[in-house]
């Protein structure tokens, strides 16, 4: 899909549709006012008539726009100025992007950043615009016979004023157009079934996205270079399957020092999790294909990092297994010494992505990051306590949960901080190693997290839960690519740390 910035007047602007923003007490825009001009008042007279109310969400498509040279135009109602929010503006722009897959139409004009939001500039509305330009016409048909009927648009134009800073608009375009890839490449990963994606086929999809830029390099290390390190609480996880686990690192050097301390995501990568010998139950455990979506997002990160070229050096990391059970699976009761050196008693074995992030962490160590993020679909507790629409965040550090959670907010992809009190860490006692890999019913998530924080106690650590908000369930089935825009966001924010710090 091609995109490309418009500082002509929307009503000289040839399109098969341009999309106009209306509030609901039936303002228009500077964008809307130039339409309805030349059209002699036909929006005027419909808003007038009351025709469309124009509340949140809601559109109303004029088929012909005579005096303008758009073909179609597209209202789409903002609802309140004064209540208008951020999320509430993604919700209209949802709903507009929605109404254009169904028109058949070349191509179409975004005059939504237009639209009056407090607290929010035009470059921030852009690049909104453009992330969901992407993500609102993406379409999952790999494994369909037929192709998809959808006849979606090759190119969007979006309004950018005249009077505006164009390296600006240029720049919001790029990154939303980059996130937004980034975040389908994530739901793409998701959404493939376990057959296909597989901890190898995570490691040749990192080697592939960077394989001719010379800023990244790569490293998979196999079963024999993990075995030799000590990672024996990964490689326990993989021990019933016969696809092989990876341990997945790319590097990127973008700081102008190639030697500053990078910034470090962990993705958990369990690419079917059937529970192993602690066997889950069989319905919905279709869904267990997406237990690798953390990795996704770390990989979805990666394809907007590759984009933009920020300007801070960064580690991509994925620790890649499946969890399946047979003869050769670790047990409830076994006990496994990590690269930590610290020893782990595996009560039950379907809290397994604690066992493969918690070597990951250490091996993290030798990066001496200035951060680190792990991002994990680590346990159903957190949909209990936090539904599907924030991300679970703990961490050790307050500034950096701060810093998380201000990113969370800025690119509408929120979390929620949960305490990571000492209190909690009891429950992790085991009679016969130094700890147990669950810590019971109460707490799931805070304790999963307890788990993680002793083998981070060497640097700035985060952990991300998004067992909530990784993919959807029923009719929508699917990945969401979250939380990409957060990690995204994130790191942008430490380069531009980084620049004002010089």
């Amino acid at each position: 899909m091609n995109f490309k910035l418009v500082t002509n007047s929307p009503a000289l602007t040839e399109t098969a549709c341009v999309v106009l923003p209306v509030m609901q007490e039936g303002s228009l825009t500077f964008s809307g006012q130039a339409i309805d001009k030349s059209t002699e008042s036909l929006i005027g007279q419909i808003l007038d008539r009351g025709d469309f109310k124009a509340t949140l969400g809601k559109t109303f498509l004029l088929p012909f726009a005579p005096g303008a040279e758009a073909q179609r135009i597209l209202l789409v109602g903002m609802g309140k100025e004064a209540e208008l929010t951020p999320s509430k503006f993604r919700k209209a722009c949802k709903a507009a992007y929605d109404q254009l897959a169904q028109l058949n139409l070349h191509d179409s004009f975004i005059t939504l950043a237009d639209t009056p939001l407090q607290g929010r500039d035009a470059a921030w509305k852009l690049r909104l615009l453009a992330e969901m330009a992407e993500t609102s016409f993406y379409r999952f048909t790999e494994f369909k016979s037929k192709e998809s009927e959808d006849n979606l648009p090759e190119e969007i134009l979006f309004y950018w004023p005249e009077n505006q800073d164009s390296a600006e608009g240029e720049k919001a375009l790029q990154t939303g157009q980059a996130l937004g890839q980034g975040k389908n490449l994530a739901r793409t990963l998701g959404n493939r079934p376990g057959n296909v994606c597989t901890p190898i086929h995570l490691a040749e999809t990192a080697q592939e996205l960077v394989a001719k830029d010379s800023a990244f390099s790569t490293q998979i290390l196999d079963e024999k270079e993990m075995q030799e390190l000590g990672m024996n609480s990964l490689l326990a996880v993989g021990k019933g399957s016969d696809q092989p686990p990876r341990l997945i690192v790319v590097e990127y050097k973008g700081a102008k020092d190639p030697e500053e301390a990078p910034h470090l995501l962990l993705g958990k990568g369990i690419t079917f999790d059937s529970g192993g010998i602690s066997l889950k139950p069989g319905e919905g455990m279709d869904e267990m294909k997406f237990d690798m979506c953390g990795a996704a997002s770390v990989l979805g990160t990666l394809e907007a990092v590759r984009q933009i070229k920020p300007k801070i050096n960064l580690v991509f990391m994925i620790a890649a297994a499946e969890n399946m059970p047979s003869s050769n699976a670790n047990k409830p009761g076994d006990i496994y010494t990590t690269l930590s050196g610290k020893t782990v008693e595996v009560l039950n074995t379907d809290a397994e992505g604690r066992l493969v992030l918690c070597d990951a962490l250490t091996y993290a160590e030798r990066y001496q990051p200035q951060s680190v993020v792990d991002i994990a679909t680590l346990t159903g507790a957190c949909i209990i306590a936090l539904g599907h629409q924030a991300t679970g965040l703990l961490s050790n550090d307050e500034e950096l949960a701060k810093e998380l959670l201000e990113a969370g907010i800025n690119a509408e992809d929120r979390a929620w901080q949960l305490p990571l009190w000492e209190e909690y860490q009891e429950q992790l006692d085991s009679n016969f190693a130094d700890m147990q890999n669950i810590g019971g019913r109460p707490a799931g998530t805070i304790t999963a997290a307890c788990f993680l924080s002793r083998f981070a106690e060497n640097f700035r650590w985060a952990h991300l839960d998004i067992a909530g908000t990784a993919w959807h369930s029923g009719k929508l089935k699917g990945a969401t690519g979250r939380p990409v825009g957060l990690l995204l966001q994130y790191l942008l924010d430490q380069e531009t740390k980084a620049a004002t710090s010089e």
